[in-house]
């Protein structure tokens, strides 16, 4: 069961973008995400009360887990959904962000003391040539200068968030950390919100059928895989996978919306799938 998780999370994670949309044009970005992470934070607390999990821990490893949630569930998403907002090309934005294994690979050893082999780094260059052919770029595009930071920003924290996720992963339960850092990303947006924001939310049937898909099986159960892969492997194998989320993302965008997919799409997956085999093979 455990060998299928890379690839239920890969699905679960890429399924994301599909009902992204429909959640920022019934909300703005940091309402979406604050009410999104208050109904996890909700739900992770009721897993951990229900299991007989202790919910109260030191302090430290509350403040670990807040600091990781601030990361993953904050500074990144918080990023990547302002950068978009503020019209930042979708294409370019995940291209981005997918340098994050690169980054990862680079720190993961100074940092972590992991080593990195010749054929991890040969994976991770297949992955982003295949996942850069899947997304393509928009030459010409105008790139807002507050978008591209802001997506900047989105990267340095999913890189942080990983190796400081994988140096913790052994304090406190999936559960329990997930719940703390999911009130981290709950507070960091409504931080933002009261400081920044103009907050509003259409609560329409397709928002929340879209809310209800996030929650579920992008937070419950895409997330929570990702904890237990960076907990059970090195981070530089674990984000690896992360390549084949934009290939997943357009056969998604295929099926399910009717959008191209051309053959360069299919040469770029194939690609992709062949880098992250050899980064994470045994």
């Amino acid at each position: 069961m455990i060998k299928v998780f890379p690839f239920i999370f890969i699905i679960l994670w890429s399924s994301a973008f599909i009902t992204t949309k429909p959640l920022t044009d019934n909300s703005d970005p940091f309402s979406a995400l604050a009410f999104r992470f208050f109904l996890v934070s909700l739900g992770f607390a009721i897993y951990s009360i229900y299991t007989n999990q202790k919910l109260l821990v030191n302090k430290r490893n509350i403040f670990e887990s807040l600091l990781s949630g601030v990361l993953f569930h904050g500074f990144y998403l918080g990023g990547v959904f302002y950068s978009v907002s503020k019209g930042m090309p979708t294409g370019i934005a995940a291209l981005i962000v997918t340098l994050q294994p690169i980054l990862t690979n680079a720190l993961s050893g100074p940092i972590l003391n992991e080593k990195v082999t010749f054929r991890q780094w040969l994976g991770v260059i297949l992955g982003f040539i295949g996942s850069a052919m899947v997304l393509g770029l928009d030459i010409g595009a105008e790139i807002p200068i507050l978008g591209l930071v802001a997506t900047i920003i989105a990267l340095l924290a999913i890189t942080t968030s990983t190796l400081w996720q994988k140096k913790i992963s052994n304090n406190l339960s999936l559960g329990v950390s997930n719940f703390y850092q999911a009130v981290g990303g709950f507070l960091f947006h409504i931080l933002i919100i009261i400081l920044f924001a103009d907050p509003f939310i259409n609560f329409t049937k397709t928002f929340l059928i879209a809310m209800a898909h996030q929650v579920f099986l992008v937070s419950f159960g895409a997330f929570t895989i990702l904890m237990f892969l960076i907990k059970r492997n090195s981070a530089s194998k674990t984000v690896s996978i992360f390549f084949l989320i934009p290939p997943t993302s357009a056969l998604m965008a295929w099926f399910f919306l009717g959008e191209n997919l051309s053959n360069l799409d299919i040469i770029g997956f194939l690609i992709a799938t062949a880098g992250v085999y050899i980064a994470t093979r045994k």
